[in-house]
């Protein structure tokens, strides 16, 4: 086992911060190609694939990477963490099922809002238990507070989106939307698949530190996410077909790398940060290339509001909020 030097608070979060920029890019990526194929499973698995390959290029030819590569099978022979966190990357394909079958359903806004509620609140449950290499961190009542601050302002932030879609949900993409009890199992999924990612991402750091280097631990999760998404991608095609050809355009192919620096830098900063803090600065990172993308590089029915950009900003202080180190008992001072 090879340790690394921890990062200090003021280096790690914006780290945290830069990796959830990675998110928004990616997600407007793949969502064009699963438009462009006319099949979301078809886009996860050229997503998953292309990752992959960078992944084993970055494993072979960095002196690093080939390091950690020689310790991957020697580490989960040893059984030094549970085998089962090899596993990890079929969080990600899990996620990436969530986006595929419920975004339609329930719109952009409420999904967004959902996989954060379930990262945030996961997030202190893997501290509490001390899951990550970070070990134990105690549950503050300020921690709990920065946390329901930052799904209350996550919340406001996406809030124009409802506006726009006439408040239900699928109406964004022309559908009527389910109401009530029709909307509770896709509304679960994104939930289910939000509150995995901090165990995914302590099952990564904890990897990470016997590995040796992020590197081995990211190709790992894309060796699992990639089996997992091409296993339902020959199911799909044996049920329904293929879809579209592949597109000749460059960019299109883009989405994987952008998950290669999501997987890493969460996997090496939940060291030093722990599991809630990575997540919720990766979820800054998220909005604001979310209101940078907007801004950039609209979409089709793009809105940035005042809503939108001040629920940024207060996002930002929730997290700094639940991030800052406050003595014991500062919240009855």
């Amino acid at each position: 086992m090879t340790s690394s030097p921890r990062l200090p608070l003021l280096a790690g979060l914006p780290l945290a911060v830069g990796a959830g920029l990675a998110i928004p890019v990616q997600g407007r990526i793949n969502g064009a190609l699963g438009t462009r194929l006319n099949d979301g499973i078809a886009a996860a698995v050229v997503s998953f694939s292309t990752g992959l390959v960078v992944m084993i290029l970055i494993s072979l030819l960095l002196p690093r990477g080939r390091a950690g590569l020689a310790r991957i099978l020697p580490a989960v022979r040893s059984r030094a963490f549970p085998r089962i966190y090899v596993l990890a990357g079929g969080i990600g394909a899990l996620f990436v099922f969530a986006q595929s079958f419920t975004v339609g359903i329930l719109g952009v806004a409420l999904f967004t809002v959902a996989t954060v509620t379930g990262q945030t609140v996961s997030g202190l449950l893997v501290d509490k238990l001390g899951i990550g290499p970070a070990g134990r961190k105690s549950v503050t009542a300020i921690r709990v507070i920065g946390c329901l601050l930052t799904i209350a302002a996550v919340a406001w932030a996406v809030s124009p989106r409802f506006a726009a879609a006439g408040g239900t949900p699928g109406m964004a993409d022309g559908g009527a939307g389910p109401d009530g009890p029709a909307l509770l199992v896709p509304l679960l999924l994104p939930v289910a698949a939000g509150f995995l990612m901090s165990f995914q991402q302590a099952m990564n750091g904890t990897a990470t530190v016997h590995y040796g280097t992020p590197i081995a631990a990211t190709l790992v999760n894309f060796v699992a996410g990639s089996v997992v998404l091409w296993t339902a991608y020959a199911v799909k095609v044996s049920v329904a077909g293929p879809g579209n050809p592949l597109p000749a355009e460059w960019w299109y192919y883009l989405g994987g790398p952008m998950g290669c620096v999501f997987i890493g830098l969460g996997a090496l900063l939940v060291r030093s940060l722990g599991v809630l803090v990575t997540g919720l600065g990766m979820i800054a990172g998220q909005l604001l290339g979310s209101l940078a993308l907007d801004v950039v590089l609209p979409a089709p029915g793009t809105i940035v509001a005042p809503a939108t950009v001040l629920g940024t900003i207060l996002t930002l202080a929730a997290i700094i909020l639940a991030t800052l180190p406050w003595p014991r008992g500062a919240l009855r001072r």
